[in-house]
């Protein structure tokens, strides 16, 4: 972006500061694969992280987002962490009475959020790697794309809002 400002004229760095990504431990289902890539794509990810998925791409994907949207696979949670980027925060997205509400969360200038399966959920174990849990409120669990498309869409208005 070319600014001016006293007569001068100078770019600006557009881009923000930080960066973020978004995975799912056990995906199962390609159709939430191609919509959570597809959606990841749209709303700026830098990056998208599949472990122990048997998923690698699906026709939802229309963008073909991992063209632009590098997508990183990990064997095991515990292969995913010793490769967790320095000093990004692991935020958990589940359903726990002790999470954090969306509504309230300040989202971390680094983050990776992880996603657990469409029907188990984030494991008590993995849940205790995360630095915070976040929970989308509802009464029941929302569809794993649907969950990680409200977060990075609640992730980008609040950071363009600030």
């Amino acid at each position: 972006m070319i600014c001016h400002s006293s007569g001068f004229l100078y770019l600006m760095n557009t881009r923000r500061k930080g960066y973020f990504g978004i995975g799912v431990e056990g995906m199962r289902m390609s159709m939430n694969f191609g919509t959570m890539a597809r959606t990841a794509q749209i709303f700026g990810a830098d990056f998208v992280f599949l472990i122990g998925s048997r998923v690698r791409s699906n026709k939802t994907n229309t963008l073909k987002s991992h063209r632009h949207v590098p997508v990183y696979e990990y064997e095991s949670f515990w292969d995913f962490k010793k490769h967790l980027p320095i000093h990004c925060k692991l935020i958990g997205v589940e359903l726990m009475e002790e999470a954090v509400e969306l509504s309230t969360y300040r989202y971390p200038k680094r983050a990776c959020y992880l996603l657990g399966e469409e029907d188990l959920g984030i494991s008590s174990e993995i849940a205790e790697q995360c630095d915070q849990i976040v929970k989308i409120p509802g009464e029941f669990s929302l569809n794993v794309s649907v969950a990680g498309s409200i977060v990075l869409y609640d992730r980008i208005t609040k950071q363009n809002s600030q």
